[in-house]
């Protein structure tokens, strides 16, 4: 299986959230923005994407483990996936000459929750699991494909969260966990939905028909 058919290229920007900017078009945020992940897609094409996705029962956790997705690589010198989520998606943020922001303010949208001035109580969540991935396709991946899905900047793969909010989530699919903000469930599964799309990952059947009441009731 060839995991990333749909999968959008790694244009990956540098140090500053200017340059962010301009390098991948995400405007700076206003102070008072909430911001999320980019590419999330419109309903429209949300539903259109749940409809394609195949379904199946997940495949088992035998074999698993985090060092089999290279995560918080450099993405672009010296900017780590972790860093550059951070830059990308967090309020005035300042950095050292190692990318490593100093201070700033984040919102998690998780739990309507927002940190300040200090980055280590922020942390990036996978959106689509590492090991819900393992069982759902990426067991097949090479450790390089792996790597592409785990620092993945470009698409909604990469949320802020409180590690309150990231712990409770852990490996679960919208069928299991959603966000306690409810404002942000539509986009929560409009995302899920597009990456297992962009990275051709399966759902089961419970997962797909969770996801589908969200859209119905909260889109």
């Amino acid at each position: 299986m060839t995991p990333f058919p749909r999968a959008v290229s790694r244009v990956i920007a540098t140090a500053a959230a200017a340059t962010l900017a301009a390098v991948l078009g995400w405007a700076a945020p206003a102070a008072a923005d909430h911001v999320l992940p980019p590419n999330i897609p419109s309903t429209s094409a949300a539903q259109t994407q749940l409809n394609s996705l195949t379904v199946a029962a997940k495949g088992p956790q035998t074999g698993y483990d985090r060092s089999l997705f290279p995560h918080w690589n450099v993405v672009d010198s010296p900017c780590t996936a972790r860093q550059v989520v951070l830059l990308r998606d967090g309020h005035d943020v300042v950095t050292n000459d190692d990318c490593q922001p100093t201070s700033g303010s984040w919102y998690s949208a998780f739990d309507d929750s927002w940190v300040y001035d200090q980055p280590s109580d922020i942390s990036v969540d996978h959106q689509v699991p590492l090991s819900e991935a393992w069982k759902t396709g990426a067991a097949d991946w090479t450790t390089s494909q792996r790597a592409d899905f785990a620092n993945d900047v470009t698409s909604s793969q990469l949320w802020l969260a409180t590690p309150s909010s990231n712990g409770s989530k852990g490996d679960k699919d919208p069928s299991q966990w959603m966000p306690t903000n409810t404002t942000v469930h539509c986009d929560y599964v409009k995302s899920w939905i597009n990456v297992k799309y962009v990275y051709d990952l399966t759902v089961t059947s419970t997962e797909k028909s969770s996801i589908q009441g969200t859209i119905d009731s909260a889109c």
